[in-house]
């Protein structure tokens, strides 16, 4: 379910759609308008922001009606997995079904949820800011952001209790050289989802579309125009998208060495199967990544880009957990 939302904000984001609810009703909000007065209502809230005066000027009911129900769903599923989560956890704590420790990150995992909620909402009201047709690009990162480190929370809890004690894996310097590898691939991979994050915040994406050069040059011009520098990583649209595409290649280098290193030294096979398929998944988001840079971010590759930086996240918390009990001769 986090998937599906990660993959609906994407969607949402492509299309323009998440400064089209401009009321947060956390609970309320779960009915959508319902009679043609309440629709028109919710356009006319609409209609006072700048992101309608400057791109949607003269856009129809029917036009709204088509953003309004893409971020009510992304809206109804962010509140239905609270659902889903808290429920059963309920239950289960009651009948003891499960253990109190358990329960105890799984509480923190509910509340850490409502308050990506929160920091959505802190992201869209931005967009309602004076001559704003977007969110600000540093709030739509920290949402971005929390919704990976949530997804990876749970995953790797569920991980946990799918098989709570480490593969047997032989001590040896291959299979602990093979962990830290991996450790080093994740890194980069976060690093290059902050700076897509970025890129998708600012619209760099849009503004050089070759590859592998940028517009015949290796380093784009006025790469660190800016002062002081690091106005340029999240300022420079240059320097941004130049950033994501440096650290997604990095990224692919880090995973190539943990898998030559990895199939060397370790025998086990859950473990070779994760490499496997985490060598295969890296392969497919950059090329994903390329061909969503030369299409001009069309919005399904964008959002299948989105997407597909989730699951190449999953197969480097699966490879880390089943290398988890690695260690040095």
């Amino acid at each position: 379910m986090l998937l599906v939302m990660i993959a609906l904000g994407g969607a949402t984001r492509l299309t323009g759609s998440g400064l089209s609810i401009m009321e947060w009703r956390p609970v309320t909000g779960i009915i959508p308008p319902l009679t043609h007065a309440q629709w028109e209502h919710e356009f006319a809230l609409y209609r006072t922001i700048p992101q309608y005066r400057i791109l949607h000027d003269g856009f129809g009911l029917a036009g709204f009606q088509r953003i309004f129900w893409l971020e009510w769903i992304h809206r109804f599923c962010g509140r239905l997995i609270g659902l889903v989560l808290f429920v059963p956890l309920l239950v289960f704590a009651l009948n003891g079904t499960i253990g109190a420790r358990l329960v105890t990150r799984l509480a923190l995992l509910f509340v850490l949820g409502g308050l990506q909620g929160a920091i959505g909402w802190f992201m869209v009201a931005s967009g309602f800011d004076p001559d704003s047709i977007r969110v600000a690009p540093v709030r739509l990162v920290l949402h971005l952001c929390f919704a990976f480190a949530l997804y990876a929370a749970i995953l790797w809890t569920a991980l946990s209790v799918r098989t709570p004690q480490p593969l047997p894996l032989a001590p040896g310097r291959g299979i602990a050289w093979t962990r830290d590898l991996a450790c080093l691939a994740a890194a980069l991979v976060v690093l290059t989802i902050v700076a897509g994050g970025f890129t998708a915040g600012t619209h760099a994406g849009f503004i050089f579309n070759t590859y592998p050069d940028m517009d015949g040059h290796l380093l784009p011009p006025h790469y660190a125009r800016l002062l002081p520098f690091w106005r340029n990583l999240t300022e420079n649209l240059a320097t941004v998208q130049f950033d994501h595409r440096a650290l997604a290649t990095l990224s692919v280098i880090a995973v190539g060495l943990t898998l030559l290193v990895g199939l060397r030294s370790c025998k086990h096979k859950p473990a070779r199967d994760a490499l496997m398929l985490l060598g295969w998944g890296a392969l497919a988001q950059y090329a994903l990544g390329v061909t969503t840079l030369l299409l001009v971010i069309p919005v399904w590759a964008g959002t299948l880009h989105q997407t597909f930086a989730a699951l190449l996240l999953t197969l480097l918390i699966v490879v880390l957990h089943r290398l988890r009990g690695a260690r040095r001769a």
